[in-house]
């Protein structure tokens, strides 16, 4: 079955840096393009990055460009996401997905999520 387990979540500065990995089992990681997604308090499903399967191109909205990185091992079956300059907003539950192959912005399966508190 297929399997998400994300993993380095927890509590940091503002300014400070964390970095996410995701470990992917029972399917063939390697062909998949991989997102990272967080949901913040009493907020909306917000997706953060993702990365494709065959050029590793990445791609970022916005409130993340420059300061966060995904990548992948696709040796290691595994997704990162590095995060520096980190804010208080970046505070949420942040899920690594599957990309569904033919729908832009929608998601086959979810790890677990891993929690990112910023403060001071």
């Amino acid at each position: 079955q297929v399997q998400l387990v994300e993993s380095g979540g927890g509590l940091v500065q503002p300014g400070g840096s964390l970095r996410l990995s995701c470990e992917a089992s029972g399917f063939t990681f390697s062909s998949y393009w991989m997102s990272w997604v967080r949901q913040a308090p009493g907020k909306g499903l917000e997706w953060v990055s993702a990365i494709e399967a065959g050029t590793g191109n990445t791609y970022y909205p916005d409130s993340v460009r420059g300061r966060f990185t995904i990548s992948r091992d696709n040796a290691k079956n595994t997704l990162y996401l590095q995060m520096n300059s980190l804010k208080p907003e970046d505070t949420a539950l942040y899920y690594c997905a599957r990309d569904n192959s033919w729908y832009e912005g929608e998601y086959d399966y979810w790890g677990q999520g891993t929690q990112v508190t910023v403060s001071s």
